[in-house]
């Protein structure tokens, strides 16, 4: 098989999830709770937090949640907030949060531009959180479609996401390779008739993911040697 096009996820995949994101869930919890600890060690529960390592773990609904799962997980404790303002809250936020790549992006997305692919960008966060981030990576003008969670297209593991961007590009789905560090992700990409790549960066390990996927890399930084030997020789 060959291909025209790599549509990636964001969080576990491009970006270091535990070191972009631990950090931030320890610190919206804290703020939400304004200096109640017992109320702030609630809401870390219903994430599932380790507040103490700044870790988020492998069941959290953070990880593959919609924005929207994310913000209802807590929503009880802030009987004040909408799920409208909740959202809004953690899109402001998560807009501030330093994004770690797991390695040097704009290299990695030059490098692919130079194998002659289009790139794209489908994650369960928001549109403007990713946007923020990966303009602060210097990685947004690289991409030739960034879909999120509302933007239209509905949320993985539906396919939507993944539709929507080889109609952008003009190409089959099966021409296209979805990267991705969870079953949401290879499920989206396998639904929509795509090739899978799964990195093994995120929470979950290979025996999770091997079946969803044609190949399970160690990271993104594997995946051009993959390319090359696989599908454009």
């Amino acid at each position: 098989m060959r291909a025209k096009a790599v549509l990636f996820d964001k969080d576990g995949t491009l970006l270091d999830f535990q070191r972009t994101w631990g950090p931030w869930t320890v610190s919206v919890v804290h703020e939400l709770a304004a200096g109640d600890d017992a109320l702030a060690a609630d809401m870390a529960h219903a994430w599932g937090l380790d507040v103490q390592h700044q870790r988020i773990l492998p069941d959290s609904v953070v990880i593959a949640g919609s924005v929207e799962q994310v913000a209802g997980a807590i929503l009880p404790f802030r009987p004040d907030m909408t799920l409208a303002q909740m959202v809004e809250y953690l899109d402001k936020t998560g807009a501030q949060a330093s994004p770690v790549p797991v390695v040097p992006l704009g290299a990695l997305l030059d490098d692919i531009a130079a194998l002659g692919l289009a790139t794209g960008i489908a994650t369960n966060d928001s549109e403007a959180t990713a946007r923020a981030q990966l303009r602060r990576l210097a990685a947004e003008q690289r991409c030739y479609f960034i879909s999120a969670d509302d933007s239209g297209h509905g949320a993985k593991p539906a396919p939507g996401m993944c539709l929507a961007f080889a109609n952008h590009i003009s190409e089959q789905p099966g021409d296209i390779v979805m990267v991705g560090d969870s079953a949401h992700d290879l499920r989206a990409g396998r639904a929509a008739g795509m090739q899978t790549v799964a990195v093994l960066t995120g929470v979950a390990g290979a025996g999770e993911l091997a079946p969803l996927a044609d190949v399970a890399l160690p990271d993104v930084g594997h995946l051009l040697g993959w390319l090359a030997h696989n599908i454009l020789a």
